[in-house]
């Protein structure tokens, strides 16, 4: 017997199963198929411009998605932060941010949005620590010498300072606390500048980021006198730890990825995953490793733990150092 459907009846079975698919289509269209966006308080080119877009490759692929990479420069990174802090915890704005998230909390007198209730952590990316290195004319060449000069000479020497108010000023103006000494900032727009003059002679003294001055440490052009990890790094195993002179001092960079607060556990974990897996890859690995830092993909709860810690960390040097938003 065979089975006869009215046309009428067939088109409108058809057209209900067209509108339901098209309609899941829809709804998926700012869901699971839009590009999700990476934003980063950065300019292109950067340490964490270059880490994120190492990780949303990384993550896009194991997903199968389109992640794609949004800087939004200025304000230390508080334009892109305040755009996550508002946007829809769906999973489809994240944040990769650094340092200055933590400093700017004590940095700023006031904050478009709460760095530790409007984010939910995912993972710390990487930890950069960095570099004192100093002209070779210095009549200094360690920790204890450069204090003991310091101290004869307060207000003689200088620092070159790439960015007010960034994680590599601030190791300046923790040095000083700790050190107790004076040192006089001189402030430039931007790393790059900043070398020069200390390559030149002109200013004496700098924290820098490892791989921002790894090849002229090698080539002699400027002499390493300590690193702000706690240990000595392996990329310049013949430089001592600043705290092996004053012990307890400590100042590395970090990167970090972030989602709105309120992130459904579903979409925490996916996100978390998947950034974690990628800081795994060893071409990510490798990325991260060139930028002279040093992987870590820990988890949400542990990189939320250490955020509420390093905010805290960096009040006392802030207020010590007196220092402004730009």
């Amino acid at each position: 017997m065979s089975l006869h459907v009215p046309r009428q009846r067939f088109v409108c079975v058809l057209f209900v199963l067209a509108f339901l698919a098209g309609g899941s289509a829809w709804s998926q269209g700012t869901g699971a198929t839009a590009p999700v966006r990476i934003l980063v308080g950065a300019p292109a080119g950067g340490s964490t411009d270059t880490m994120a877009r190492a990780v949303a490759h990384a993550m896009g692929q194991q997903l199968g998605r389109t992640v794609v990479v949004d800087n939004r420069p200025g304000a230390g990174g508080n334009l892109a932060a305040e755009a996550v802090a508002r946007a829809a915890p769906d999973g489809q704005t994240l944040l990769m941010s650094f340092t200055s998230h933590a400093i700017n909390a004590s940095l700023y007198p006031k904050l478009a949005f709460d760095p530790v209730k409007d984010f939910t952590p995912l993972t710390m990316v990487s930890t950069s620590p960095s570099v004192l290195v100093a002209h070779p004319s210095l009549p200094a060449n360690n920790i204890a010498e450069l204090v003991a000069l310091a101290k004869a000479k307060p207000g003689q020497l200088n620092f070159a300072i790439g960015a007010l108010g960034s994680s590599l000023h601030l190791a300046g103006e923790a040095f000083k606390l700790k050190a107790g000494v004076y040192i006089v900032n001189i402030p430039y727009r931007g790393t790059a500048p900043a070398v020069q003059d200390v390559l030149a002679g002109q200013v004496e003294l700098m924290f820098a980021a490892v791989g921002n001055v790894q090849q002229h440490i090698r080539a002699g052009k400027l002499k390493a006198l300590g690193v702000t990890s706690p240990h000595r790094l392996s990329t310049l195993p013949d430089v001592p730890a600043i705290a092996d002179t004053l012990p307890g001092f400590e100042s590395s960079a970090w990167f970090g990825l972030f989602g709105p607060a309120k992130l459904s556990p579903e979409v925490l974990r996916t996100w978390s995953d998947a950034a974690r897996q990628a800081v795994q890859n060893p071409d990510v690995r490798h990325r991260i490793e060139a930028e002279g830092a040093t992987a870590v993909g820990n988890s949400p709860q542990e990189f939320a733990r250490f955020v509420v810690t390093d905010i805290a960390r960096w009040r006392d040097v802030v207020k010590f150092s007196g220092a402004k938003p730009e």
